[in-house]
């Protein structure tokens, strides 16, 4: 890397710069910070209300902390961000996790916790989004470990820039559907009162934000569970300048994610035209598919397609790839057999049926208690 390049790299962010970040959200009214009180999330704050001031009507911003209760410097860090949105002229709230924590699992239950929090946070006081500090750093750890989970093309496309909040955001269109419609009149826009992330810094490299708070002269605080082995993003974390030596970098990683984000949005518009082609809900709510249609699909499609299906009719959520490839490839054993057709299968909480012209997807009959 040459001098100037590495100097971009780690320049501080200048208020033109902030005012581009933060361009997406100059239109709306009130805005939720996730601030930790790390130092991403520290110049999260601190340039959007640079961003702020420039702005002729500009947002009401709420900074939220949520403080998980799982180290004794927690309270004081949430006490430390307050003194600093106040000065900033910004409005904070902390919010605390409360209840017994898991003894496996933490980091994942940690996040669902802080987004039902901030989610509820910016519910409160009308914010339709939450910004989060993610910056081009968390988007190559983020990468390499769904890549060691063997996720697929959706996975590995990582964090998006804008992202409904919740998981079943991007089976919207069938979970939306409305009763004894045709797919092509399901609803396309977010529900009204959805809340969106959005990641303003994504494609910043964490160097710069910490560069920018040292210009400024701001403190922030260190949370030592980031670099703590016992946590998989830690362990990750520690690999990447050994990754860089070879040239898999957080810059060449996160561009894979945006080329792989793009071929994902690309296959699901794919998607979405064969939903409205072959499928249809029918009488009792569930989804049909037409199963000669179905079987001229290419993989990808057709997962992605029952995928949509078990969502909007199971009760269970999105189903998980790995089943969704198991299913797929009974579907088309059974219609290659030469008796004719036939198979049933419970799936996240849905029937699929298959006939000798249509797929069913029905919600499945509640389980019967023990």
């Amino acid at each position: 890397m040459s001098k100037s390049a590495s100097t971009a790299e780690d320049a501080a962010i200048s208020a033109a710069d902030a005012r581009r970040l933060f361009a997406d959200w100059n239109s709306a009214a009130t805005l939720v910070l996730a601030v930790s009180g790390g130092p991403d999330s520290t110049a999260l704050m601190w340039l959007a209300a640079k961003w702020r001031n420039s702005l002729k009507r500009p947002p009401r911003l709420v900074a939220v902390t949520v403080d998980h209760g799982l180290r004794e410097e927690s309270r004081s860090e949430a006490r430390a961000v307050e003194q600093l949105a106040g000065a900033l002229a910004i409005e904070h709230l902390t919010l605390r996790w409360r209840g017994q924590k898991p003894k496996t699992g933490l980091p994942a239950a940690a996040r669902d916790a802080r987004y039902r929090l901030l989610a509820g946070a910016a519910r409160k006081i009308g914010a339709a989004h939450i910004l989060t500090a993610h910056t081009r750093d968390d988007q190559a750890e983020t990468l390499m470990m769904r890549l060691a989970r063997g996720s697929g093309v959706t996975g590995l496309a990582a964090m998006a820039r804008h992202a409904p909040l919740g998981a079943m955001a991007r089976h919207a269109p069938l979970a939306a559907m409305a009763r004894h419609a045709p797919l092509a009149a399901m609803p396309r826009r977010a529900p009204r009162g959805a809340i969106a992330i959005g990641r303003p810094l994504l494609d910043v490299p964490k160097a710069r934000l910490i560069a920018t708070l040292q210009k400024a002269k701001v403190n922030y605080a260190d949370d030592p569970t980031n670099r703590d082995p016992a946590f998989t993003r830690a362990r990750f974390r520690q690999l990447m300048p050994l990754l860089a030596r070879e040239g898999i970098d957080a810059r060449n990683l996160a561009r894979l994610a945006q080329r792989l984000g793009r071929a994902n949005r690309a296959l699901e518009a794919v998607v979405s035209v064969m939903e409205q082609s072959i499928g249809r809900v029918s009488a009792n709510s569930g989804i049909e598919i037409d199963a000669r249609a179905f079987a001229t699909l290419p993989d990808e499609i057709a997962l992605r397609l029952l995928g949509r299906a078990i969502a909007a009719a199971g009760s269970e959520g999105p189903a998980e790839l790995a089943k969704l490839e198991s299913l797929l490839a009974g579907l088309r054993t059974a219609s290659a057999a030469r008796a004719g057709p036939r198979l049933k299968q419970t799936l996240a909480g849905a029937v699929i049926a298959l006939g000798p012209d249509l797929i069913v997807v029905e919600r499945a009959p509640p389980r019967r208690r023990r």
